[in-house]
Order: structure tokens, then sequence, then C-alpha cells
């Protein structure tokens, strides 16, 4: 865990372990998630707030997850050591808490999307009636299970023309969601089928927040040390935005990766009999809306240089919705305000003060398409640098673990084993499984790609804000920066390639010269 979802989590037990949420704790609740949405101290290696508008998806989640550890089943018995005299009640009240947390995120990341008026044909007793038939079961030894067919149709319901509720019934809708649902508690307490009915309790109230809210636009507040100026060096960037990165997965919980054997790049024997990946949380790619966007656009491309590149008006759009999702978070955020700051320019401008004209600058930059071999339009500073490229029978680019992940699952990808940091002496710290950067060599469908350091665990955001920052604020192919990543530090080489006269990223990657514990 970050130390901020750790917060969370402890927030959320506290909450839940009395089964009770008076409407004093429920402000108390709101106001405690608001200021996790702060930066509460200038330490930069210290992890960022969790209570992000973007992680609002797992931070509901997370609140359900929590929630079951204090189910009661007959014969649990209260912190007093006595068993509880009545577990479904107990268990009712353990909902209406989690109904009063989930009205504390709703109110601090989301903003209605509902009309004022809705459908003729809304009633209280159509809803109620339709998450009646959600949470009902066909057999009485099963819990309720939510299929992807009901899901569609309550979404259709919500969004009809002729059904879809006002603006007034929004909170009504949630509560009910909840209410009902206490109905479909197990007479006899069993925990299981009171999970099954958790988790659906948690589908029903997601198809409401997608169809009915919309996330809050994220505004970055920074303490004043940290608000970028003309003489903030890019040192300092990075590690503001190492500390921004609050979609950092976390090692040994939301992957696992298996590092196996050292061995020197100009050796071309396989040192690594394993993948490198052993577990990828799946939940990442559906609770992390720019993990999501990203991994849409890893199949845009041809990775043969020399193949003209097409894009169709899906993937044109794709490549709209990431710049929109990945602006909405704090790295990002902080690469546009760090840009105004340094005055930087592109194309004889200056980098334009809204987001919008940010992000066609981040297209040109990043996804505008241009030849590599001479020609066709082949290649893009994304596809280099995050999906990978063969040109001359050598893997080029390839620096993202994101990709190297999903095409390791593939079985596109064999894992040779790490290199050691440049600098290497007895000072150095051991690479193992939980480290952020690593030097690696690996053979993508058979073509060799002798040296590759990638960030592990890092949002898209992160790394694209790094680069970025790079690409428009320095002249230099290498700049230097030492990255605190909390009980370790690593010395990285930022390197940028520009191409087509500065207009375009050529390559931008790191190398680790250095890794060292503090």
């Amino acid at each position: 865990f970050t130390m901020s979802d750790t917060a969370i989590e402890e927030l959320y037990r506290q909450t839940f372990s009395d089964r009770l949420v008076t409407p004093e704790e429920s402000d108390d609740l709101i106001a405690t998630l608001q200021s996790l949405q702060q930066i509460q101290d200038e330490d930069l290696s210290s992890p960022s707030p969790a209570l992000t508008p973007d992680r609002f998806v797992w931070l509901r989640a997370a609140a359900f997850r929590i929630a079951c550890e204090y189910l009661v089943q007959e014969g649990d018995v209260n912190s007093d050591g006595e068993e509880f005299e009545d577990p479904r009640e107990e268990n009712v009240r353990l909902l209406k808490s989690v109904n009063a947390v989930v009205h504390a995120l709703e109110t601090t990341c989301l903003l209605p999307s509902l009309p004022e008026e809705g459908g003729e044909e809304f009633s209280e007793d159509a809803v109620e009636e339709l998450f009646k038939t959600l949470y009902e079961t066909e057999e009485e030894w099963d819990g309720p299970e939510i299929t992807v067919e009901e899901s569609k149709d309550l979404t259709e319901f919500l969004t009809g023309e002729t059904t879809r509720p006002p603006l007034e019934m929004l909170v009504w809708l949630r509560t009910a969601a909840f209410r009902i649902g206490s109905e479909y508690l197990d007479e006899n307490n069993d925990k299981e089928k009171n999970l099954s009915l958790l988790r659906s309790i948690n589908v029903v109230v997601h198809v409401l927040e997608n169809t009915c809210m919309k996330t809050k636009p994220y505004e970055l507040q920074l303490p004043e040390s940290l608000i970028p100026t003309p003489e903030t060096d890019f040192q300092a960037a990075a590690q503001t935005l190492w500390k921004l990165d609050s979609n950092r997965l976390q090692p040994q919980k939301d992957y696992i990766i298996d590092v196996q054997n050292y061995k020197h790049p100009c050796h071309k024997e396989d040192c690594a009999s394993d993948p490198l990946f052993t577990h990828v949380d799946p939940a990442v790619f559906d609770s992390r809306p720019t993990f999501r966007a990203f991994r849409l656009l890893l199949d845009n491309y041809s990775r043969h240089c020399g193949e003209e590149e097409e894009v169709t008006e899906e993937e044109s759009e794709e490549n709209r919705h990431f710049l929109d999702v990945i602006m909405e978070t704090g790295p990002m955020k902080y690469c546009h305000q760090y840009c105004l700051a340094k005055e930087a320019t592109y194309g004889g401008e200056s980098i334009p003060e809204e987001e919008e004209g940010f992000k066609e600058v981040l297209r040109s930059i990043w996804l505008e398409l241009y030849s590599r071999s001479g020609g066709k339009m082949d290649s893009s500073g994304f596809e280099h640098v995050f999906v990978g490229e063969v040109k001359n029978d050598k893997v080029s680019g390839f620096h993202n673990w994101i990709q190297f992940y999903l095409e390791e699952t593939k079985g596109n990808i064999d894992y040779r084993g790490y290199i050691k940091p440049r600098s290497c002496d007895d000072s150095m710290a051991e690479t193992n499984g939980d480290d952020h950067v690593l030097t690696l060599q690996f053979a993508w469908n058979g073509v060799e790609k002798f040296v590759g350091t990638s960030f592990i665990g890092v949002s898209p955001e992160f790394e694209l804000a790094l680069y970025t920052i790079v690409f428009l604020t320095t002249e230099e192919e290498d700049s230097d920066i030492s990255l605190d990543v909390g009980g370790e530090v690593f010395d990285l080489k930022v390197k940028c390639y520009r191409y087509n006269d500065g207009k375009n990223i050529g390559s931008c990657y790191v190398e680790a010269m250095a890794h060292y514990e503090v």
C-alpha cells in the first residue's frame, strides 16, 4: 500500500467497526476525505494523496471490500467477546454504514449528470422492482450475482428517454439500492451469500454512478513550496511527479515480479527461465481510468518500421480519450504548470494556458505520425517509447512495463534477465521485486532487445509527464536526476531524442546509473 491507501482503508475500518454512522460522523467523514485530497507534507519521497477523482472506482470498491470483513455470521463475537444477539440486524447496520461512506465519496469526488426532469414512465415502484429482480436468486443456496446482461438492462433503464430518473431522485436511487439490498441479506446469516450480495450492491451502485454522475474536474493544490516557478529545476520537478503519482502500483500487492538472475548486456544466453511478471491485479485496468485508456492504445500500431500506420476513427477517439483522462491527474496537471512556469515553447509559440490547447501540444508531440523509415508514416513518439518497434531486426524503443506485461502474458516476450546499473559498486542496493526501475534484456517475438530500462509499476501519466517536461523545457539529450522512491534512490539519466526538427519525440527513456539505499 501507499501511505494514503492505508489511511483510506483504516478510515473505512474505523467507520465500519461499530456499524453506525451518525450525521455528525458523516460530516466528519466527508471532511476527512476532502483533506486526503491535499498534499499533507512537503516530503517529496512520501506517497501522495490517494483521494483523487480518477481513483474513485478503487475508493468505492475498497469500501465494499473492507465492509466484507465486518459481515457477521452465527457465533461471531463482538469486541467484548460476547456473541451478537442479532447477526442479521448487525449486517443491516453495516449496509447503512457502507451507504454513508459511498455518499461521502460521491459528495467528494462526483457531480450529478442527470437532467432536471425525468422520463414520464419513471417511478419509485419501477426502480424498486428492478432492484429486487437484480438481487433475487434462482436457487436458495446461491447468493445474488448480477450478470453483464442485467447490468446493461439497468443502464438502459437509467438512460432511457421515458424511464430515466430526475435529478431530485439521485440520492434516493443509491439509498434504495442499499435498502432493497438489505432485504436480501441471508436469514441464516450465511457469510458467503452475504458476500455475494455486497458484490451485487457494488455493481448496482457502480452502474448508478456511471449513468447518473460524472467525475469532478480535478484541481491540483500544492503547498507553496511545491508550486513550480522559473527557478524550479528538473530534479525537483521529477521528484514532485513521483509524489503526485497516486495511481502508482505497489509491489508485492498490485503486482509481483521475479527478477531472477543478473546478466551482462553483451551476453546472449538466457539467464531467466521464468517470466518477469508473476502477477498483476487485473482490477488495475478496470479501476484506474488512465491504465484502461492507455491499454486501448497499445494495439493501434504495427510494430514493424516501414509499415504505414492507419489511424481509424475509433483509434482517434481512443487518442482523444487518453489525453482527456491523463489531464485529470496530478502528474499531468503539474507537467502543464511546470511548462508554463518555465515559459516553455512549442513550434515557436508559448505553451497554451488552457488545457485544451495543451492537449493539442501533447497530441502533436506524442501521437502525430511521422516517418522513421524515409517515406511512409510508420511511427510516432508514443508508439516508439511505449509500444515498441522493430527496425533492422532489432527491438527499438519499448520502454513501458504495462506493454511488457501484456505482451509477456500473450507469450510474445522472453525475459532474459536483469542488468545492473552502470555505476556498479559494493554500495549498490540489491535488485529485487520491489524495485521501481529495472534494466533488462528480452526478446520480443524472437527479436532481441539487449538493453532496455523501464519504470515498473508507475502510472502512464507519470512517464508521459516526466518525458514531456524533458522534451519541452530542456535542450539536452541527457538530464540527470536522483529519484527518491522511498527508502531507495535511483540515479537516472533521462534521455530525450527529438525528431522532425524538434516537433516530435523520437525517443525518451531512462538509464539507471546507480541504485542505493538511504
